[in-house]
């Protein structure tokens, strides 16, 4: 697998599209949780019009009364063609895949083939909180391998978590965020290839949640797990969701290695979930929304540069490691002396919402989320309260 160049974006930046009252109008989760006097920038939407072809896809598809239920295998198409354009990855086989209603409940699917009630699954913390929330309602108990000081898969403490989750001789999983959701990790080939071959060495089956690997800068490659050497039996779930902001049009895909046949056990009526217009307008994002990416792309590099910036002049005391990948940025507020949960302090004493680090785990104590996907005035407005907030 070789990287592939990227064009320039095109167009404007999409970040800057929407005025504030705009956006005031959505009735979204982001929009609706808190007062309007509070700057959201927690749940991962982000605050950009729709690319022009999925807008164009959805409107036709109402225009025919084409709302029923999903068929065929376009969406899987586009994104074989998306990776092979935009990763040099050739191995995303068709009919290896299977439409899902959306990653979170595709990573459910995938668990329960591989693994019984009570059977251990394996996170990296801090990480996105519904790894925990979905594993232990569906009965499957958390063990934890914490990432390195640096935010990377620390290996030793990997296989040490392995080891221990197959002491007992069960069956065991790993569920891998690639690209890592809070940190922004990039994972490598040689890491990615590293798990790999712990988990065959221990029989751990992997199943990668990889939804934001579009959102990945120009200077990191992203690298699907299953394109690794070791990784034939592995599980994948892609989505277009996190790309180009399409949490609400619900659709996924499911993915096996070469060496996996778990997904001819998958029953039917999963398939039955995912929205046949999200579907579409999946697939036509990953067709046809390449310009309309790399113009958020870009604008989100010019927001990871300003949130530098804005945190060294009014707020020096937080550490952050701008990431490679997500619009989200994890924020080490613990020098600030506000306690375990800072999100708490910035939302009642500044008005801006961000998600609380204690949820992701493992060191997520004395952290913050913070959404980039907005507008630099709003980033700005809110690194300023932020501030504020300490006074």
């Amino acid at each position: 697998m070789t990287s592939i160049p990227q064009p320039p974006p095109a167009g404007p930046n999409p970040l800057r599209a929407l005025t504030l009252d705009q956006l005031r109008r959505r009735t979204s989760m982001k929009w609706r949780t808190y007062p309007p006097d509070v700057l959201p920038l927690w749940v991962a939407e982000m605050d950009v019009p729709l690319a022009g072809p999925v807008v164009h896809a959805v409107t036709e598809a109402l225009r025919l009364g084409d709302t029923g239920y999903p068929a065929g295998t376009a969406y899987a198409e586009a994104l074989a063609a998306f990776a092979g354009e935009r990763w040099g990855w050739d191995g995303l086989a068709v009919e290896r895949t299977a439409i899902v209603p959306d990653v979170m409940l595709g990573v459910v699917e995938m668990l329960r083939l591989v693994t019984g009630p009570g059977d251990p699954v394996i996170v990296n913390p801090p990480v996105y909180p519904p790894f925990y929330q979905f594993v232990e309602h569906m009965d499957r108990r958390i063990v934890e391998a914490q990432l390195g000081a640096n935010l990377r898969i620390d290996l030793d403490v990997l296989e040490e978590a392995y080891r221990r989750a197959v002491a007992d001789g069960g069956s065991a999983a790993h569920l891998l965020c690639s690209p890592h959701n809070p940190t922004g990790t990039v994972h490598t080939a040689e890491e990615l290839a590293a798990v790999a071959a712990l988990a065959e060495r221990y029989g751990v089956r992997v199943v990668a949640d990889e939804i934001h690997a579009p959102v990945v800068t120009a200077s990191a490659r992203f690298v699907p797990y299953l394109s690794v050497p070791g990784a034939e039996r592995g599980l994948a779930l892609m989505s277009a969701s996190k790309g180009w902001n399409l949490a609400g049009l619900k659709a996924a895909l499911a993915l096996a290695g070469p060496g996996a046949a778990d997904l001819a056990r998958m029953p039917e009526e999963v398939g039955h979930g995912p929205s046949h217009v999200g579907v579409l307008a999946h697939t036509a994002a990953l067709r046809d929304g390449a310009d309309w990416l790399d113009a958020v792309l870009a604008g989100l590099d010019e927001n990871r540069r300003l949130l530098t910036g804005l945190l060294a002049e009014h707020l020096p005391g937080v550490v952050h490691r701008a990431g490679e990948a997500t619009f989200l940025a994890w924020l080490d507020c613990r020098a600030l002396g506000l306690g375990d949960d800072p999100a708490e302090v910035f939302l009642r004493r500044g008005r801006v919402a961000l998600s609380s680090g204690i949820p992701f785990g493992t060191g997520g104590a004395g952290h913050v989320r913070l959404n980039l996907a907005a507008s630099p005035e709003v980033l700005t407005e809110a690194v300023r309260r932020m501030a504020a907030a300490l006074d």
